[in-house]
C-alpha cells in the first residue's frame, strides 16, 4: 500500500461518501455488521478521516481507537475530533504491527485494509498485526473488495466510481479505482483472490471466517428505484468479511 496517496488525497477522502455506492450501500452494510459494539473496546484500522470510527463510538462502543498508517489522514481525523469531541483518540500506526501502549480490543474494524495486500505474504502480515491487537474470542470485521467481482461484468460508473483493471499481482488483480469527484480521485488498490484471504486468516490464527455480500438500503432504492442498483447487485465491488480470534 502507497502511503503517499492518501496523504495527497487528506480530508477529501470524506467527500467518497457522498457517492451513491458508498451512501446506500457501503455505508449501511458495514454498519450493519457492527450492531453489537456497545460497550466493547473497537480499535478501527484503516481509519482515514475517522469517518467509520466515529460511528462506531456512536454506535455506543467503549473505548474506541482510531489507527492509520497515513499520518495526513490521522492528522485531519485528530481535527474532527478536535472540532466535535466524542471521545475517540487516534494513532499513527501500521496494521502490520500491534497498537503500542493498548491492551487488546474487543473487536477490529476496518473498511478498506486487506485489499491493499499485493502478496500472500503481505496478506499475512496484515492479518497477524490484527490478531495481535484482538483478546482471545475478539472478532475482526471487515469490509474489502469482492473477490468475485468480474473486471468485464457490469461497471460502476453510475454509482459514483470507476473500477479499472490494472494488471496482476500476486495476490489478485491490481486496479484503479477512481472516485468521480470534482476533482476526481484515483486509489490504487487490489482485488485479492478469496483463498489468499482465508488462508492468511487462519495462518494469523483466526476462525469461524465467512463471507456476507453487501446490500442497497431501503434510501437508495427510493432515491433511484430497484432496476438503478440492477449492475450493482449482479456485480458487486464490495463484500463483507468476518470472523473470530482463536
Amino acid at each position: 500500500m502507497s502511503v503517499d496517496q492518501y496523504d495527497e488525497i487528506g480530508v477529501a477522502y470524506e467527500g467518497f461518501k457522498s457517492l451513491p455506492m458508498i451512501r446506500y450501500s457501503e455505508l449501511p452494510s458495514f454498519l450493519g455488521m457492527l450492531d453489537h459494539v456497545t460497550g466493547r473496546s473497537v480499535l478501527d484500522l484503516a481509519c482515514g478521516t475517522g469517518y467509520y470510527t466515529r460511528r462506531i463510538k456512536a454506535l455506543g462502543a467503549g473505548r474506541v481507537v482510531g489507527a492509520d498508517i497515513s499520518a495526513a489522514m490521522i492528522d485531519a481525523a485528530r481535527q474532527y475530533e478536535a472540532a466535535r469531541p466524542c471521545g475517540v483518540r487516534y494513532a499513527v500506526a501500521d496494521a502490520a504491527e500491534p497498537l503500542v501502549d493498548e491492551p487488546p480490543f474487543d473487536m477490529v474494524t476496518a473498511a478498506y485494509l486487506l485489499n491493499y495486500a499485493d502478496t500472500a505474504a503481505a496478506m499475512k502480515r496484515m492479518c497477524v498485526g490484527v490478531r495481535r491487537n484482538l483478546v482471545s474470542g475478539g472478532e475482526f470485521l471487515t469490509l474489502t473488495q469482492n473477490p468475485d467481482y468480474r473486471f468485464d461484468g457490469p461497471g460502476t460508473r453510475k454509482y459514483g466510481f470507476l473500477h479499472e483493471h490494472d494488471g496482476e499481482a500476486d495476490a489478485g488483480p491490481r486496479a484503479r479505482i477512481t472516485a468521480l469527484l470534482e476533482p476526481a480521485i484515483t486509489i490504487n488498490a487490489h482485488f485479492p483472490r478469496r483463498a489468499v484471504y482465508e488462508e492468511a486468516l487462519r495462518a494469523a490464527g483466526f476462525t469461524d471466517i465467512g463471507w456476507e455480500p453487501v446490500h442497497v438500503s431501503a434510501e437508495g432504492v427510493l432515491a433511484f428505484g430497484e432496476q438503478y442498483w440492477a449492475d450493482w447487485r449482479a456485480n458487486p465491488t464490495l463484500a463483507l468479511l468476518r470472523c473470530r480470534a482463536v
